[in-house]
């Protein structure tokens, strides 16, 4: 007698239900995990945008405090609430008073704001910038061969024209190097734009002060293979330390550092030594009788004119104010701005103009953000 077998299809449908489920487990975790990526990408989204407009608020409290600051003081100084002064005793009675710049709540996150005067630098674009510029370089110094060729190509970099100065360039020279551009012949909008011209982008430590060692140059110039041979120069500062692009033209002695006062002393007609002892007398008068700036004991000048108190004699405030070189005034303005929500920050940047005529007219000019 033939015994015949029977298959079992009940193990092999079990298989196959549980190779079903397992797959489907693996698409459901995929969805959820996809979703959840999606849900975060959107928050993330949603965060940047607000703290976007958090740090444009950041921007608009800065113009409400320049804008306050006109009503007190007929001047702009380092005692004052928007540099992170303590405030002057004008300032006490004002919607200033108690103000916190550091930590300002805006809805449900807070500005972080530093405020900087950019009149407290000379203006690379001036008319009154060449002179400036040349007593820059010589208070570095930079090479007296070296300064004629910076300072001549400055000026044709930012002023229009075919022909270069003595020691300057135009296309001609730009158009050689590898890779080549052309001369801008116009204003600088960005201070690093001096890395590009001649004398600077083979010698960056001009621009950056020092010897230069931590800051790149533009990619081109490892392409040429030129430098400085040996050793290179370690300057006390550089032009990115005393210029700006930005500002009214003139120089604010009650912001400017002591580089920029010694710069003007000797634009003055000044030598070295007595700049230097006229930007010293400065620092010392207005910061007042406990020798620290950015307090309420400060005595700021009013007027450019009582810089003479200072010790600057006659002869060199004459050629201040007849080259209209300084002002007590301040018109253009950096913000920094941190915002923040929650666990979440960025950092924001606003330049800021003061309109000289209406002091109440502050209008955002740039505004932009570090990634």
């Amino acid at each position: 007698m033939q015994i015949r077998l029977r298959h079992q299809p009940a193990g092999i449908a079990l298989l196959i239900v549980m190779c079903a489920i397992f797959v489907l487990s693996i698409l459901a975790a995929g969805l959820a995990y996809s979703m959840k990526v999606e849900g975060t990408l959107a928050q993330h989204a949603d965060t940047d945008q607000r703290l976007v407009w958090l740090g444009r608020s950041g921007a608009e409290l800065a113009r409400w405090v320049l804008v306050q600051e006109t009503t007190t003081q007929p001047f702009d100084s380092l005692n004052q609430i928007w540099a992170g002064g303590t405030g002057s005793m004008g300032e006490t009675n004002s919607p200033l008073h108690g103000i916190d710049l550091k930590n300002y709540t805006i809805g449900d996150g807070t500005v972080s704001l530093n405020i900087i005067d950019l009149d407290r630098y000379a203006n690379i674009n001036s008319p009154t910038g060449a002179p400036l510029i040349t007593q820059a370089l010589t208070l570095m110094g930079v090479d007296a061969g070296q300064i004629s060729v910076v300072s001549d190509s400055i000026q044709d970099w930012v002023q229009g024209g075919d022909t270069p100065r003595i020691a300057g360039a135009k296309n001609e020279y730009y158009l050689g190097l590898d890779p080549p551009y052309n001369c801008k012949e116009a204003p600088m909008d960005d201070l690093s734009e001096l890395l590009l011209v001649k004398g600077i982008w083979d010698h960056p430590e001009i621009y950056w002060g020092g010897a230069a060692t931590n800051h790149p140059g533009p990619s081109f110039q490892h392409h040429l293979g030129f430098g400085n041979a040996g050793e290179v120069p370690n300057y006390p500062f550089g032009l990115v330390d005393v210029f700006t692009p930005f500002s009214s033209g003139y120089i604010n002695i009650n912001t400017a550092d002591r580089n920029v006062l010694q710069i003007v002393m000797m634009a003055a007609g000044m030598d070295i030594g007595s700049a230097e002892t006229s930007a010293d007398g400065i620092l010392k008068y207005r910061a007042g009788p406990d020798g620290v700036e950015g307090d309420a004991d400060d005595t700021p000048f009013p007027t450019v004119n009582l810089i003479a108190a200072a010790g600057v004699n006659p002869a060199a405030l004459d050629q201040i104010n007849r080259s209209r070189l300084c002002d007590v005034h301040s018109a253009a303005f950096k913000v920094t701005i941190t915002a923040k929500l929650g666990n979440y920050s960025r950092d924001f940047n606003a330049i800021l103009f003061r309109d000289p005529r209406n002091p109440r007219s502050v209008q955002i000019v740039r505004f932009y953000w570090n990634y």
